[in-house]
C-alpha cells in the first residue's frame, strides 16, 4: 500500500481490495515451519503425508491466513485493522496458486471510530475457496 491512505469517505458497501496472488511453493511450507515453530510432518514430509492418506504435503492454514492477512493490510493499512476471523475451509496444495477476494460489506461510525466491514476470502484459480472469513478495520476520516 506505501504512502496511500484509505478513507472512510471513499469506502462504499461492494468495494474490493486489490487481489494479492501467491504460487504455494514447497519452499513457502519450510520456511514457515521454521518460522512458526509447526513442524507438523503432514507439511513437508512427503512420505508421512501419502501414509497417511493424503496426496502430498499441504499448506499450514495459519500460512494461508496470513496471506490474507497480508491484502487486509495492504488495503486498509497496517495497524488498522481491529478484528480478523477465518474459517480454514479447504487445504492448501503446493504449486496451487492463491488469490485473495476481500469485499466491503459495510461501512459504520462508532464513537470516534470510522469502521469498514470486510468479507475476506482465500481461493485458487477454480474459485475453490480455501480460507473464508471477515475482519473489520479503521479507517482515518478526512473531516
Amino acid at each position: 500500500m506505501g504512502d496511500q491512505v484509505l478513507y472512510f469517505e471513499d469506502v462504499a458497501e461492494g468495494d474490493r481490495a486489490p487481489e494479492l496472488a501467491h504460487v504455494l511453493t514447497r519452499t513457502d511450507l519450510v520456511a514457515y515451519a521454521g518460522a512458526s515453530g509447526d513442524f507438523n510432518p503432514m507439511h513437508h514430509d512427503e512420505v508421512k503425508a501419502t501414509a497417511a492418506g493424503q496426496p502430498s504435503v499441504f499448506g499450514h492454514g495459519m500460512f494461508s491466513m496470513g496471506l490474507v492477512g497480508t491484502a487486509i493490510t495492504n488495503y486498509v493499512g497496517v495497524g488498522n485493522v481491529r478484528r480478523f476471523q477465518v474459517r480454514f475451509a479447504r487445504q492448501t496444495w503446493p504449486d496451487e496458486e492463491l488469490r485473495t477476494r476481500i469485499v466491503v460489506t459495510g461501512t459504520r461510525t462508532e464513537g470516534d471510530d470510522h469502521l469498514v466491514d470486510l468479507d475476506v476470502r482465500l481461493h485458487n484459480v477454480d474459485g475453490e475457496e480455501k480460507v473464508v472469513g471477515e475482519a473489520t478495520a479503521v479507517v482515518p476520516c478526512r473531516l
